[in-house]
């Protein structure tokens, strides 16, 4: 199953195929908001998969806005639970499902990127979703090369980094 999806159909698959997680979800993006999925907060719903016990590992290009740290901090389950770096290079935007599934596409994670916007206010964005392995594996060794920091000791932005994965 290889699948293009676009606009409003981003909220529906991808979002819904994050509540479905069983062990693992990786998520990259360069910017995280205070999304919802339906009346559901997106931090929420990453708490429910903590508590579960699933590995949900977050990276993201730059710290969020104050309402997402507010929202953040009603779901103590992320505190620990939930593992997270910070790389000012990261334009991708990854969705990894149990290693068996990603979705590699345009949407941050934002109400107007992927959430919930009405159809005037959303982005006009694309992806695909895919259980393809060879699309899968690419998606997972990106998401990887950067959350090891393999790619740190040739960064030319090291300045910028205000937490780095790599010290």
């Amino acid at each position: 199953m290889t699948e293009y999806i676009a606009d409003e159909v981003h909220f529906k698959k991808v979002l819904a195929r994050v509540q479905k997680v069983q062990k693992t979800l990786w998520i990259g993006t360069a910017d995280i908001k205070d999304l919802y999925v339906k009346d559901t907060p997106f931090l929420g719903l990453l708490a429910e998969l903590v508590k579960k016990g699933c590995e949900v590992r977050l990276i993201h290009a730059k710290e969020p806005g104050p309402i997402f740290r507010e929202e953040f901090d009603r779901y103590p389950a992320l505190f620990s639970g939930m593992e997270r770096a910070l790389c000012p290079r990261v334009h991708f935007k990854i969705l990894v499902f149990d290693l068996k599934v990603a979705y590699i596409g345009s949407a941050n994670l934002t109400g107007a990127g992927i959430g919930m916007k009405s159809a005037r206010t959303r982005n006009f964005e694309a992806g695909i979703l895919t259980d393809d392995p060879v699309l899968v594996e690419a998606a997972i060794n990106q998401f990887d090369s950067v959350w090891r920091g393999a790619r740190c000791k040739d960064c030319g932005r090291k300045k910028f980094c205000g937490d780095p994965i790599v010290k």
